[in-house]
């Protein structure tokens, strides 16, 4: 078995956010932008300036993703919409669940052909009781997977042939053969498998060697793993509740990793001050751009 080298993130921003999530890099503004979802607010940090810019949704935003002709794409909490600028209201243009649901949407990411993935769950974490959608250019939707507990992190591998996929509650990161021509996915299997001692695998990134990083829900860590699955590299955090990363600077240099507070005791944030933080690694290893949304 290969040796696993371990390493250490920094703090780059006290944002003290009750449920960071969704990192993604604009390149646009040198902006990172990630959610506070339970405060229903998108972020816009400016690594050079230290400014951490907050926009409120006025709901539950669960992703956002960079939109090709101008602003961003959102997973809001029952639908998809468009934030077109920083001070424009938002659009919803899908909605896709019913209001009263107890169902929200999660974790996403766009697809090469600029398509918008993300997938839902119940609040109160049922089982099976969340999905897996699409929101095509054209701005219809479509529902991929069924049964799923908790949706989060998707990314695909360089050739664009897999896609990769994360249902918390199965403590695994699972592969899909991908069809980038009809956005269809098949054949899943299960890549990586995480102990429940580990954490509960949430957001993930795929850098530019093809090798996957895994947030740690619970586990004070981001992992890298091997195509193959198998462990190369964690990089460990102050915090327990880490949830998602993403490469971002002008280098695409940057891992970027954001933490919760959520639900955290007074015991614990005490044990944690640094909860609800941004930080970041530089690995040594390059990420790729995000794909934009083309809608």
């Amino acid at each position: 078995m290969s040796e696993v080298s371990t390493a250490e993130a920094a703090l780059v921003l006290d944002a003290r956010a009750e449920l960071g999530e969704g990192p993604v890099w604009d390149e646009r503004g040198g902006l990172l932008l990630w959610v506070d979802i339970s405060r229903h607010e998108l972020h816009r940090f400016d690594p050079a300036s230290s400014v951490d810019e907050t926009i409120d949704v006025g709901q539950h935003l669960g992703a956002v993703a960079v939109r090709a002709a101008g602003g961003y794409v959102l997973a809001l909490e029952r639908g998809f919409g468009v934030l077109e600028a920083p001070d424009a209201g938002v659009e919803l243009v899908a909605e896709v669940l019913p209001g009263g649901s107890g169902t929200r949407f999660n974790d996403g990411a766009c697809d090469s052909a600029g398509r918008f993935w993300a997938g839902t769950y119940a609040d109160d974490e049922a089982e099976g009781a969340g999905a897996l959608y699409c929101l095509e250019p054209d701005r219809s939707v479509r529902r991929l997977l069924d049964s799923v507990t908790i949706s989060n992190g998707i990314d695909w591998s360089l050739d664009g042939r897999t896609m990769y996929y994360v249902d918390s509650s199965t403590q695994r990161v699972d592969a899909f053969d991908f069809d980038a021509e009809s956005g269809s996915i098949a054949n899943r299997r299960a890549l990586i498998e995480i102990p429940r001692e580990g954490g509960l695998p949430d957001g993930l990134t795929v850098d530019a060697e093809g090798f996957l990083w895994v947030a740690l829900w619970g586990g004070s860590a981001v992992h890298r793993y091997r195509p193959d699955g198998s462990l190369e590299r964690i990089v460990r955090l102050p915090v327990s509740l880490v949830t998602s990363c993403c490469f971002g600077g002008a280098d695409l240099e940057d891992l970027y990793i954001t933490s919760a507070a959520y639900e955290l005791t007074p015991e614990q944030l005490a044990a944690e001050p640094q909860a609800g933080g941004l930080f970041r690694h530089r690995p040594g290893v390059r990420g790729r751009r995000p794909n934009p949304y083309r809608g």
